[in-house]
């Protein structure tokens, strides 16, 4: 794990993978977060490391090499289950003194179409366990969010037994194109702001 980055916080943002540990979950619903935290460390040409913050973690920089206007971002996937998740994440911004409004999580959403994305700071848990740790761990619910629609259960299946079993096979074709537009979301929201990355993924895709 690198040193430390002791440049300005505002120039330093926190990316938050959201899922559960082990090979058992590695493929489901639940774990898309940390599906999109893969895809991004490998962009980023870092690999995860442990870290005392029960998370594994990737320190890198964006912007073009050599300018000034370089910022720190760190991946993060908490190492407990995810109703656990607050505690790691506090840790790691505790760690890197990251401001609430510059991290960003990216979890499952069972009330999004699948494949749809929607941005947002703040608001409610939705009856997601891991926001709910997060939120009551950060002392506040205004982070950043890129919620990945998941779909609801079909028929009367039960929405934590849904979360947690594969994509469909009807689902699995599309999802490294969909995992690759939540990534690019994640980046935008650094680079872009906001508002304008709104702009670019709240639109379901075609």
């Amino acid at each position: 794990m690198a040193d430390q980055d002791t440049g300005p916080t505002d120039r330093r943002w926190l990316v938050v993978g959201l899922g559960n540990p082990g090979p058992d979950y590695a493929s489901t619903r639940h774990n898309v977060g940390f599906m999109v935290a893969d895809l991004l460390a490998r962009r980023l040409g870092g690999r995860f490391k442990a870290h005392r913050g029960r998370a594994d973690l990737v320190q890198t920089a964006l912007g073009a090499p050599g300018s000034a206007v370089r910022v720190t971002v760190v991946l993060a996937k908490p190492k407990t289950y995810m109703n656990e998740s607050g505690g790691p994440v506090a840790a790691v911004r505790d760690f890197f003194k990251v401001p609430l409004d510059h991290i960003v999580l990216v979890h499952d959403e069972l009330d999004l179409p699948y494949g749809s994305l929607r941005l947002k700071q703040g608001g409610g848990d939705g009856g997601h366990n891991g926001l709910r740790s997060v939120t009551r761990s950060l002392g506040g619910p205004d982070y950043l969010r890129v919620r990945f629609g998941v779909g609801r259960p079909p028929g009367s299946q039960d929405p934590a037994a849904f979360v947690l079993k594969p994509f469909s096979a009807a689902e699995q074709p599309d999802l490294p194109y969909h995992l690759d537009r939540a990534a690019d979301a994640a980046l935008a929201v650094i680079t872009d702001g906001l508002e304008r990355a709104q702009n670019a993924f709240n639109a379901d895709p075609v």
